[in-house]
């Protein structure tokens, strides 16, 4: 395996005599410790690796920063990761969104529970991988989809690794801001056991084991503030009595001004309680010098619960009065009249991955190799989300008038000082008196399930020549991709002013938290009146859990189908060009793939009236929508290396390179709405709008991309380096409507359909990537155990993403576009700047290392596309490690994660419009690890 060889040219490295050119500074001639020597396998990797790479590549098995495999990402160069209270998830690379990169696992495409294609990271312990490499440019035998890059995560090989270990874990998790809640443990724990050895079967050959398990439980509290994903255009000439009067495109492009104001507005109060097990596992078998086999095994379960408090401003659009935005449309001032609403929620996520496989591999002469995979990878994320809601009235549960006497509360939006808005309401009305919280009574039981499915095959033959072509392979992938959803949601509302008073009085809670939002610059919302959910709901219901409606057909289900077959043939060479040492390799991989993708919509009945005009009226029953749809790419790489001095290597990559759409983006669910009225010519005049849940047609993103390289090996522990690349793409995403035939009744009509397509544009990004490592052995004693790492990435691009409600809008038949009235988005998961900067001090036993990571701004899509625009705001980290060796077999640690207590911020649907503020905190580990 390709990862594997290069895993082994980094130990082969760093042990190298000291007359090769990387290994020229007898100070590595000692043991080096943990921190110094990964990064000197790390850049070893680098320096060897034929594509340009950047690589994190540990000798010993939990020797990777970080409590997940996310956070150990994050410290390579140009790498980083959306961040929330449970840690990092999706990896960006190069400042690019994560569905522009591909990961793997052991080789393998990796599935998740999001619905898109991007691994989520927080669900792997660091603790049971030992190597990482980000391959920044493509090569032919490398698995399409990483536009950005491609992530290589592998566990240990046993017989590679070469000796037994048994190693012994255990961290305790303090968390400070568990501390805010009542009656609660800010302690948690964590629990790694691993295992290595190998086995001498005589004539059956070696044998070796490998076995890890982890148990991690710990809370995650957090606070936050969060307005509606929908936001709309209001008439900022209109003072209404109701919601605000809507802006059409047209009216925006006349003159009429207009502001951004959501639908609603919610502060919420949760604490979270995370238990994850894993376990990994491998058994590799050698019967003779010419086969290895493989067969290895992952599974990781994770169960979270979230119990969650909300105070809800169900209606900010509502009587709208004293507005004052800016240029940017952005709402800084208003006073307006609001339902407020106290929400209980209990929100429980199981997610169960399971992934694995065999690889064998079979040197059939001393030149050729042949290798076969298959494996399967599944991940099934279940939500179980139970709710109450409890809405404001003109009369209290006693049936009395309270001091506002109207369903709605008067209250103020001020979002002129910053990115916290103050949301003040009428001080007549007590936020804490539960006895207020009187009217529309609304049980909710949802239960979504997403499930991700791959079944993949391979076979690759390598074929070892002499002269300047060393090696020829080939191959050719087939895999299979089954993403399907449910959702079936219950609701039950309840009418009784004597039952609702019951349950309000037996089921009261005090705030469950001291502080809130005490970190937040502004803040005026402290408290409010808050209830046991699983209390309402026995009261109410008499059981905790209703049950589902035994039907689980909803339009919003996804089942897609994706099914590829690829090829490839790669051509490695080696010698000299013009005197000169020249390595590198040139290939072309062939893809076609084809989606299947089933919806539903909601099945309709004509209704003739007498006079002769339809009406249309809804059955309860669904159709099946089902969409095809297919493509076919080429896909060319050439990567060339040369030595231009004994330590400087320059590398030239030109390649072409696919990601494709999201599977959740490619469901054929439709949401029809009908037209006011019941007196209609035809049925296409009854529809109002139909509008996609996903877009099945979307195309993958294509780019063709250029990258040259510049890097400077002083010796084993210093790198500098840097990388100019770019790329060009075809294609951005705009919102179209596209006629869809649909039969309705037994007839056929043609209807347009709101969803998104790939346009038309051509689009690039340029970006430039920094690294620089050393061990500081050059000052005197002490200092010369310092090191460090710097790594910085810089990228611009002209890529749009529009606003699906408010941004460009195109007819595919003329290619007309109507301007939007917001400006469009780059590439999603875009940043312009990312910076990551680790110094480290080594002294005896003791061990310090301090990582920065910076960030800035980014568009970051929703989940499913077919979405309003949202921007995260930059931000910074800084988190630290401490270990102290007792002795050869026993040291302990010390982590600190968030020190900086970093708030997360995000937008809509234009920058620095706060859609949602979060913070969560710090949190710190101590543990100590035993190795026999």
């Amino acid at each position: 395996m390709v990862a594997m060889a290069a895993a082994a040219s980094a130990q082969e490295a760093a042990q190298a005599p000291a007359d090769q050119p990387i290994t020229d500074n007898a100070v590595d001639e000692v043991v080096v410790s943990a921190i110094r020597q990964t990064m000197q396998n790390s850049i070893a990797v680098k320096r060897d690796t034929t594509a340009i790479v950047d690589a994190l590549s540990a000798n010993e098995i939990g020797d990777l920063p970080g409590q997940s495999i996310g956070e150990a990402i994050m410290t390579i160069t140009g790498a980083t990761a959306d961040r929330g209270n449970y840690g990092p998830t999706e990896v960006s690379l190069r400042g690019l969104g994560s569905f522009l990169s591909a990961t793997t696992f052991n080789g393998r495409e990796a599935s998740n529970g999001s619905g898109d294609r991007a691994v989520n990271f927080g669900q792997f312990p660091s603790e049971l991988f030992n190597g990482i490499k980000i391959y920044k440019s493509q090569q032919a035998d490398l698995i399409e989809g990483g536009v950005a890059g491609t992530i290589e995560m592998e566990t240990k090989k046993p017989l590679d690794y070469g000796k037994r270990l048994a190693q012994v874990e255990l961290k305790g998790n303090y968390n400070p801001y568990q501390k805010r809640i009542t009656g609660s443990d800010p302690w948690g724990w964590r629990g790694t056991a691993s295992y290595v050895d190998q086995y001498e079967l005589g004539k059956l050959g070696e044998v070796g084991v490998s076995l890890g398990v982890q148990r991690n439980q710990v809370d995650d509290p957090a606070e936050s503030y969060v307005a509606s994903n929908t936001w709309l255009a209001c008439n900022a000439n209109v003072n209404a009595t109701g919601n605000c009067t809507e802006v059409t495109r047209a009216q925006a492009a006349a003159g009429t001004p207009f502001y951004l104001a959501p639908n609603s507005i919610t502060f919420r109060q949760l604490t979270a309680k995370e238990k994850r097990d894993a376990i990994f596992g491998t058994l590799q078998w050698q019967p003779n010098d010419r086969w290895d086999v493989n067969l290895d095994v992952e599974y990781s379960k994770r169960n979270y619960e979230e119990d969650r408090h909300d105070l809800g401003f169900a209606e900010t659009r509502y009587a709208l009065r004293n507005v004052q935005y800016d240029d940017q449309h952005r709402l800084l001032y208003a006073t307006g009249n609001s339902t407020l609403q106290s929400v209980s929620t209990l929100f429980q996520r199981q997610e169960e991955y399971i992934g694995g496989g065999g690889d064998f591999e079979f040197r059939a002469t001393d030149r050729l190799t042949l290798n076969a995979d298959i494996s399967y990878s599944q991940t099934t994320r279940t939500d179980l989300t139970r709710s109450t809601r409890l809405r404001t009235d003109p009369l209290d549960i006693y049936g009395a008038r309270t001091a506002i006497n109207n369903q709605r509360i008067p209250f103020t939006y001020d979002a002129r000082s910053g990115f916290a808005p103050i949301l003040t309401v009428d001080s007549r009305f007590n936020l804490n008196d539960w006895s207020l919280y009187s009217d529309d009574a609304r049980l909710t039981r949802e239960e979504e399930q997403k499930k991700d499915r791959i079944f993949a095959t391979r076979f690759d033959a390598h074929y070892d020549l002499d002269g300047f072509i060393s090696r020829i392979d080939a191959g050719a992938r087939y895999s299979r991709r089954r993403y399907t959803t449910y959702d079936d949601l219950v609701t039950i509302d309840q009418a009784s002013l004597a039952v609702d008073r019951a349950v309000n009085l037996a089921c009261r809670t005090n705030f469950p938290q001291s502080d809130y939002l005490g970190d937040a610059p502004t803040h005026s919302v402290r408290s409010w009146a808050t209830f046991d959910t699983l209390c309402q709901f026995r009261n109410y219901l008499g059981a905790e859990d209703p049950g589902g409606s035994g039907d689980t057909r909803s339009v919003a289900n996804a089942d897609v189908a994706e099914t590829v077959w690829s090829g490839y043939v790669m051509a490695s060479y080696k010698g000299e060009a013009a005197g000169m040492p020249v390595r590198g390799n040139f290939g072309v991989r062939v893809v076609d793939t084809s989606v299947v993708s089933k919806g539903l919509r909601a099945e309709l009945d004509v209704v003739n009236n007498s006079d002769g005009s339809i009406r249309l009226v809804e059955t309860g029953a669904f159709d099946e929508t089902r969409i095809k749809a297919s493509s076919f790419r080429v896909l060319p790489s050439v990567n060339a290396n040369f030595d231009l001095t004994p330590k400087t290597v320059g590398r030239i990559a030109l390649y072409r390179a696919m990601s494709r759409p999201a599977p959740s983006s490619l469901a054929a669910g439709r949401t029809i709405t009908l037209q006011d009225g019941t007196d209609f010519t035809s049925i296409q005049d009854a529809i109002g709008e139909i509008v996609a849940s996903g877009s099945p047609r979307l195309k993958p993103i294509m780019s063709w991309n250029a990258d040259v390289a510049l890097e400077y090996y002083a010796n084993r522990d210093t790198i500098l380096a840097t990388t100019l690349y770019y790329k060009q793409f075809t294609g951005g995403f705009i919102p179209v409507t596209i006629d869809e035939d649909f039969v309705i009744d037994g007839q056929t009509v043609s209807v347009p359909v709101t969803q998104t397509q790939n346009s038309d544009d051509k689009s690039h990004v340029y970006g430039a990537e920094f690294t620089l490592s050393n061990k500081f052995s050059w000052l005197p004693k002490p200092l010369d155990g310092f090191g460090g790492k710097l790594s910085y990435n810089y990228a611009v691009t002209n890529f749009k993403n529009h606003d699906i409600r408010l941004g460009d809008v195109i007819d595919p038949d003329t290619g007309t576009i109507t301007d939007g009235m917001i400006p469009a988005a780059g590439l999603n998961g875009y940043s312009k700047h990312v910076l990551s900067a680790q110094l480290y001090y080594e002294h005896g036993p003791l061990s310090v290392q301090g990582i920065y990571r910076y960030r800035s701004r980014y568009y970051q899509d929703f989940v499913g596309g077919n979405a309003q625009l949202r921007y995260i705001s930059g931000g910074d980290a800084f988190d630290f490690n401490v270990q102290y060796k007792l002795n050869k077999k026993v040291d302990i640690r010390l982590q600190g994660l968030n020190l900086f207590n970093e708030v997360k911020i995000d937008s809509m649907p234009v920058p620095g419009s706060t859609r949602n503020y979060q913070y969560f905190g710090q949190q710190f580990f101590i543990s100590i690890r035993a190795r026999l």
